[in-house]
């Protein structure tokens, strides 16, 4: 059962990536991993192959990374941090996930702190 679901979940973040890089090889992209426990993010330049910038709610300024407002304060971070590296528009690679809860936390708090996607 384990097995069957980690293979529709690979499936489905492979299709998305598709997606995206049909769509769109100007801009970075903003990638998601949500596990159990907690949240992290990073802005890939795939045209370099290089991360740009991220952020994880294992760093030691986050509480407790299994709730919204951690993946909410990840995202306004990752922005900070891309902003500063020049970075403003990316294309939103939630990576197989759900969009809702912590995922869409984090992608409604990275806007409201400067990316456009």
């Amino acid at each position: 059962m384990a097995d069957q679901k980690r293979k529709q979940h690979v499936s489905r973040a492979t299709r998305t990536r598709k997606k995206i890089q049909s769509v769109s090889t100007d801009r970075p992209r903003l990638s998601v991993f949500r596990s159990s426990k907690n949240i992290s993010a990073q802005i890939i330049d795939d045209s370099v192959g290089k991360t740009v910038a991220s952020a994880s709610s294992l760093e030691k300024d986050f509480g407790k990374g299994s709730d919204k407002d951690a993946a909410a304060k990840v995202g306004k971070v990752l922005a900070d941090r891309a902003v500063k590296a020049g970075v403003k528009n990316v294309v939103f690679d939630r990576g197989g996930y759900m969009y809702h809860g912590r995922v869409k936390a984090l992608a409604d708090a990275a806007r409201e702190a400067g990316l456009n996607f």
